[in-house]
């Protein structure tokens, strides 16, 4: 036995009786309950390929790096302690990496954490972190933090050692909020305060956004009672809601009334987070209390190689392991895949967050409507501390996609956030729109202005872009893409010659930054194409996740719930994306009607798509008039042909082919005369029904090369030999 599958078993644990598969080299157990694996999984050395994931296993022993032909490793789904998660997601060399250097370091423990501090402008965030630091704090009027303070904090821990604590404290002003995500962190205890006199605290907004974007992680309400002011907060709701609120705490910052509780609370559960506690390396955490005691902001690369080098590290990639651990956890920032910012170990990211926001607090970006050049940042970053790294911190905007520089505009940058909020005039060719829709459950901030970032090479000299929207020129074809954040949703509309190769392009970046957001739940709306519906603004749509379910079930069509017509499943797929975005959706996904080996689940995809698109079915009218259907009658099974055949001149091929033979053997036409007058008039009739193909506008869009395939395997004989050589390949 070589393969063996036992996935979706409700399995505990593994049995060691499995060690007697000695010539196992694939080994699923997906989906399970397995929660801790045994030593003896070591035995199985044939082994190469593991599927773990999303079972409820929380240690990895050191046993599996003992598998030494083990190349693939899936552990995702799983609620992993240790290793840390942040060396798990860099995959089974990191894991072996990091247990090589525990077996031969010995053990150590970092107690150090995040506790991050979010709520509107002017509810008392300041004040809350300067109380943590110092009770004794007098209040005073504080002016609105300007996008995050950091505030260090320690206390002493049962066991005598110390707890660190980094308090960040975010600005609550809109254009903070855009820009949250990138320093929202997982492994964190959030605190989310409230002004119980103004009463303007979106408890649904805040929760949603951290269960978002730090992935669930634990979080107490603060009421602040300013003035002794109750307001209750139907706190059983929003439990059943977020899980990961886990109490709402009262108290009067002003008198400090309760705030020894608060305190004794948030100690509790900063201690609690699941990665403290957890061993590692001797020298990872002496290099960290070395940067931890650094003053500077920043040091380069060998510097910080040195560093290690110091603590005991000997080798290159360890210390690469630990800078790329540190900079998930937010401890320091080191962008390993960035060739400028690689070389740059920044210690402190509030210099690197003080510095962002510097520009985008600058009243002259702001009144230039985000519009800033390389002379404004000499003036914004005239300090000392940013002198020689401006391009380092102009790269970490763009890396942020909080600003992108204009093309052909060298030296000219645009932060998004900062457009106008009004629509620019342009045209617009509203007939035959190609459209799409993406609705959200809960829609973060700032979606649309990393599309921009994202997207900005396609936008035409920089006019038609605003806050909220934008439109993109490329091959004499336009997209308008639209946020109606009230609405919760993004519009697109593309206009054109090449819209399916557009709007691909489109719903690709969108879908990156979709995929950012690890827990966001969003819809993809797909247009109906029947005769009413196809040349509307408005027409009715259908969720991807259906039209993927009806592939998967083997339904054809669908109906439209305006015309009720009955329309082509895959047809409404393919006007608006390639197939393979299906087959990359049914992949991550988990292929609910796809075998698991990985090899027989391709093959199965392309006999199951093949079965919905056989020549007699109708897919896009490749080869046939448009498809029209009385109401109430059933849809027709027709006949796909060439167009040569619909325009008579197949029987003009044939009668050449018949003139020519008899010629030929009549002794007044030479053979080779022969053999070019049928290969030329082929070759004439293949090339007219390209061309007439090119007139359907779903098919504008496809390559000669694919058009002239689809005449070919239309064609009788030939269309033949063509299916039975796909079909042996």
């Amino acid at each position: 036995l070589t393969l063996l599958v036992l996935s979706s078993n409700k399995l505990t644990t593994l049995p060691e009786a499995i060690t007697r598969l000695q010539h196992l080299t694939n080994l699923e157990l997906s989906d399970n309950q397995i929660t801790t694996l045994p030593e003896v999984i070591a035995d199985l050395q044939q082994l190469t390929s593991l599927d773990l994931s999303d079972n409820q296993i929380t240690t990895l022993p050191e046993a599996i790096t003992r598998l030494q032909q083990l190349t693939s490793l899936d552990l995702s789904g799983n609620p992993i302690e240790q290793p840390p998660l942040e060396v798990v997601a860099r995959g089974l060399q990191a894991i072996k990496d990091y247990f090589r250097q525990l077996k031969a370091e010995g053990k150590d423990y970092l107690y150090e954490a995040k506790l991050l501090i979010i709520g509107e402008g002017g509810a008392g965030k300041t004040t809350l972190a300067k109380k943590i630091e110092d009770q004794n704090y007098q209040l005073r009027e504080e002016n609105s933090t300007k996008g995050i303070e950091v505030i260090q904090w320690a206390f002493t821990m049962e066991n005598g050692r110390e707890f660190r604590v980094n308090i960040w404290d975010f600005g609550g002003q809109e254009i903070y909020h855009a820009t949250h995500q990138f320093f929202l962190t997982k492994r964190s205890l959030y605190a989310l305060v409230a002004d119980t006199r103004k009463e303007d605290t979106d408890f649904y907004y805040w929760l949603n956004v951290v269960e978002l974007l730090s992935d669930n992680s634990p979080l107490l309400i603060i009421k602040n009672e300013k003035q002794n002011r109750h307001r209750e907060i139907n706190e059983l709701q929003l439990r059943g809601q977020f899980t990961n609120l886990k109490e709402t705490l009262a108290t009067n910052l002003a008198t400090n009334r309760d705030l020894e509780q608060v305190l004794d609370k948030i100690k509790h559960y900063i201690k609690n987070l699941p990665h403290i506690g957890s061993p590692l390396p001797k020298t990872w955490v002496r290099v960290r209390e070395a940067l931890e005691s650094d003053a500077r902001n920043y040091i380069g690369l060998d510097e910080y190689l040195n560093i290690c080098q110091q603590n005991g590290f000997t080798q290159r990639n360890d210390k690469l392991q630990l800078s790329g651990y540190l900079h998930d956890l937010g401890v320091c920032l080191h962008f390993q895949e960035d060739p400028l910012l690689n070389k740059t170990v920044i210690l402190k990211p509030k210099w690197g967050t003080d510095a962002v926001y510097k520009v985008l607090d600058n009243e002259k970006v702001i009144r230039n409507l985000g519009s800033f050049t390389r002379s404004d940042l000499a003036n914004i970053w005239c300090e000392d501390e940013y002198a020689t790294m401006h391009d380092e911190l102009l790269r970490l905007m763009i890396n942020f996609k909080l600003c992108y520089e204009i093309p052909r505009s060298q030296g000219k940058y645009i932060a998004p956030q900062l457009l106008s909020a009004n629509q620019p005039p342009y045209n617009w060719d509203q007939t035959n729109n190609l459209i799409l829709r993406y609705t959200y459950e809960f829609m973060p901030k700032g979606i649309i202005s990393q599309f921009i970032a994202a997207i900005h090479e396609l936008i035409n000299e920089q006019k038609c872009v605003w806050k909220s929207g934008v439109v993109l020129s490329k091959d004499q074809t336009k997209a308008e893409v639209i946020e109606y954040y009230g609405n919760k949703e993004i519009k697109i509309r593309v206009s054109g010659r090449h819209k399916r190769d557009l709007m691909t392009i489109v719903t690709h970046e969108l879908d990156k930054i979709h995929d950012s957001y690890k827990r966001l739940k969003y819809n993809k709306l797909i247009p109906c194409n029947c005769h009413t519906c196809k040349d509307s603004q408005e027409p009715h749509f259908y969720s991807f996740e259906i039209l993927r379910q009806f592939v998967a079930d083997k339904q054809e069509r669908i109906q439209c719930q305006k015309s009720y017509q009955m329309v082509d499943v895959l047809g409404l797929i393919n006007d608006v994306m390639d197939r393979r975005e299906l087959l990359k959706a049914e992949q991550q996904m988990g292929g609910e009607f796809l075998p698991n080996s990985s090899e027989t689940r391709r093959e199965n995809v392309v006999v199951t798509i093949n079965n919905l698109i056989q020549p007699s079915k109708q897919e896009n009218n490749f080869m046939t008039e448009p498809f029209k259907q009385e109401e109430n009658s059933q849809p027709e099974v027709q006949v796909t042909l060439p167009f040569a055949f619909r325009n008579g001149m197949f029987y003009l091929f044939v009668f050449v082919v018949v003139f020519c033979l008899i010629a030929f053997f009549g002794g007044s036409l030479p053979f080779h005369y022969l053999a070019l007058a049928i290969i030329g008039t082929a070759i004439f009739i293949v090339l007219i029904s390209v061309l007439q193909l090119r007139q359907d506008d779903r098919l504008s869009e496809k390559s000669f090369v694919d058009l002239t395939k689809m005449v070919l395997e239309q064609l009788p004989l030939i269309g033949n030999i063509i299916k039975q050589f796909q079909g042996n390949k």
